[in-house]
């Protein structure tokens, strides 16, 4: 028979993991509600109904071929805040997401191109390729900070714009590019072999990626990496505070080279959807802004794989049903719209997380008190009682 303290303890427990949930979704449930509200001003100012807007928004999204651009979208958005957040749990801000994709995307197509070997084995090779690549390019701001001590911020958006030289520099016609390409105004890669094409899901909606595979596969290969491995342990420990993962004898220095080279190659997937199941080549204007767009994503997912799914698909849902809005049918919606709430998301998240936290202090002060009121109370009833 389950005794009453025993009970009261089990209801105590199951209490604050209910409060934890709600803290946890309280955040960004206020970020987007107050993105919500401040667009809808300002569509208002500008003279436009905002409740049209987002019927047209919302209409798309219930229609099949809008889900399949959602979710499409939301799997590069994935890998892109999966690269940042890897980072971030070490407490290492790797700003250059967008140049070690771009670079590594490139390599891939390069490869894909050249090479055509069957399926099974081509795939595997310019996956392995990519994140190498990616990986190999973080680790210099890893390498930087360790040995030189250079902050990875400062580091990383140097490498940023170096990666723009180092594109320009390779895709060039007799390099990276074909000669054929010389008189072009558009200078791409050769297209990648028919074996490179990762699989698709034939829908109502369209070609569904089956890369969402991969995405998935990576956000249950990092959550189990952080909180079943030794290696997740001593990532997170160092992240909180460097001092104290040394004296538990944490090699810090290697921890911070590993950790921006898996960044490093995470983000190196995430060009690779579109290179292998949408454009098929690299060229000069290949997907931009995705490494700027994973960190806000990431932030707003608060780094935790599940929590960024759901920012992915937001941040998705957002970019495919904004396409709709500028067409004259719609009511000719200004598209600058959909950035604008994307980055009060962004601005509002922030604000939100500090409230809810200092609210969760307040109601964890407010227990402390009533549990220690209580002891108070039952000792001195034992005391009258002797």
């Amino acid at each position: 028979m389950t005794s009453p303290n025993t009970a009261a303890k089990r209801s105590l427990a199951q209490r604050i993991s209910g409060e934890r949930i709600v803290f946890a979704l309280a955040a960004p449930v206020l970020a987007v509600v107050l993105s919500v509200a401040i667009c809808s001003v300002l569509l208002a100012t500008s003279g436009k109904n905002p409740f049209d807007a987002w019927n047209v928004m919302l209409t798309y999204a219930t229609k099949s071929d809008g889900q399949v651009a959602i979710l499409n979208r939301s799997t590069t958005y994935y890998l892109a805040a999966a690269a940042a957040a890897f980072g971030f749990r070490m407490n290492l801000f790797n700003i250059g997401v967008e140049g070690q994709y771009k670079v590594a995307a490139l390599f891939a197509a390069f490869v894909g191109a050249k090479v055509d070997l069957p399926a099974i084995i081509q795939i595997p090779l310019l996956l392995i390729t990519a994140m190498l690549v990616g990986g190999l390019y973080a680790s210099i701001a890893g390498l930087l900070k360790v040995y030189r001590g250079v902050s990875e911020v400062i580091s990383t958006i140097m490498l940023n714009s170096i990666s723009i030289a180092v594109v320009g520099l390779l895709l060039v016609p007799g390099i990276f590019a074909p000669e054929k390409g010389a008189t072009s105004n558009s200078i791409q890669t050769d297209p990648i072999s028919q074996s490179s094409h990762f699989f698709s899901l034939d829908t109502a909606g369209g070609p569904l990626w089956g890369f969402i595979v991969i995405a998935a596969l990576v956000g249950v290969v990092f959550q189990f990496t952080l909180t079943r491995t030794r290696f997740g342990f001593d990532l997170r420990a160092t992240g909180r505070s460097e001092s104290a993962a040394t004296a538990s004898g944490v090699n810090v220095k290697r921890m911070v080279i590993i950790s921006m080279a898996v960044s490093g190659g995470i983000a190196g997937l995430i060009g690779l959807p579109e290179l292998l199941q949408n454009s098929f080549y690299f060229g000069q204007s290949f997907q931009p802004g995705l490494g700027f767009l994973g960190i806000s994503i990431a932030l707003l997912g608060r780094n935790s794989p599940i929590g960024m799914a759901f920012a992915a698909l937001l941040f998705a849902f957002l970019d495919s049903t904004g396409n709709q809005l500028p067409l004259p049918q719609n009511g000719a919606f200004p598209f600058e719209i959909v950035q604008v709430m994307q980055g009060t998301i962004v601005i509002c998240v922030v604000v939100a997380y500090e409230l809810v936290r200092r609210y969760g202090l307040k109601r964890q002060q407010q227990k402390v008190g009533a549990e220690l009121a209580a002891q108070l109370a039952t000792t001195e009833k034992k005391e009258v009682s002797a």
